[in-house]
C-alpha cells in the first residue's frame, strides 16, 4: 500500500491518469457485474415461471414474459419467435462487450503506465553520478505499481464477462425451452382446427 501511495504522489501527468483511467475501469467493472447479474436473475426467474407455466398447460405464457411483448395470444410465428430470440439475447447480453474490452486493454495501460514511469526513472537517474541499485531498485518496484493494478483491474472484468455470459446463456436455454414449446402447441392447435373443418 505504502509503495501504490508513493507511486501516486511521486509519479508523473501520466502515472496520475493511469491510475485513475484503471479506477474508473474497476469502478464500471463492479458496476455492470452488480447490476446485470441481479437483473439477470430476475429476469432469468420470470422466464422459468413462464416455462412451468406453459409445462403445465395453465396458460399460454406469462406476460411478465419477454415473449408475452412479441407473441400474439391467437398466433405465434416461426419468425415472430425468432425475432424475439434474437432480441431476449442482444438484451442478455449487453454490457459483455464492455467488460471483454476492460479486461484485455488494462494489462495494457497498466504496463504504458509501467513503461512511462521506467523511462522517467531512467531519464533522471542519467544525470545523477550514483546510480546504485540501492536507487534503482525501489524506483523500478514503484514503476511496476501500475501493471500490477492494471492485472488487478483485468482479473475481475475477465470473471465477470464469464459468469455473466454463462448466466445470459442459461437464460437463454429456458426461453429456447418456451419457444420449442409454443412452437408445439402452435402446431397443434392448427392441426385440430383443421380436423375441425374436415368432414
Amino acid at each position: 500500500m505504502d509503495i501504490f501511495l508513493t507511486y501516486l504522489t511521486q509519479g508523473g501527468f501520466i502515472s496520475t491518469i493511469v491510475l485513475v483511467w484503471l479506477s474508473v475501469y474497476f469502478i464500471i467493472t463492479v458496476w455492470i457485474y452488480i447490476s446485470r447479474s441481479l437483473s439477470l436473475a430476475s429476469w432469468e426467474r420470470t422466464e422459468k415461471a413462464s416455462l412451468q407455466s406453459l409445462l403445465r398447460g395453465v396458460a399460454k405464457i406469462k406476460r411478465s414474459s419477454i415473449l408475452s411483448k412479441c407473441v400474439g395470444s391467437d398466433h405465434q410465428s416461426i419468425v415472430t419467435l425468432n425475432v424475439c430470440k434474437r432480441v431476449a439475447e442482444k438484451k442478455s447480453t449487453a454490457y459483455l462487450s464492455m467488460l471483454s474490452v476492460i479486461s484485455s486493454t488494462s494489462p495494457f495501460i497498466g504496463l504504458f503506465g509501467t513503461i512511462v514511469s521506467i523511462l522517467d526513472t531512467f531519464s533522471q537517474l542519467g544525470g545523477s553520478q550514483t546510480a546504485s541499485l540501492t536507487v534503482i531498485a525501489p524506483a523500478i518496484s514503484e514503476a511496476l505499481v501500475a501493471t500490477a493494478t492494471g492485472i488487478f483491474v483485468a482479473i475481475p472484468a475477465y470473471s465477470a464477462h464469464i459468469f455473466l455470459k454463462r448466466k445470459a446463456y442459461e437464460l437463454m436455454s429456458v426461453i429456447d425451452q418456451e419457444i420449442e414449446l409454443l412452437q408445439i402447441a402452435s402446431s397443434h392447435e392448427s392441426v385440430e382446427g383443421r380436423k375441425k373443418y374436415e368432414f
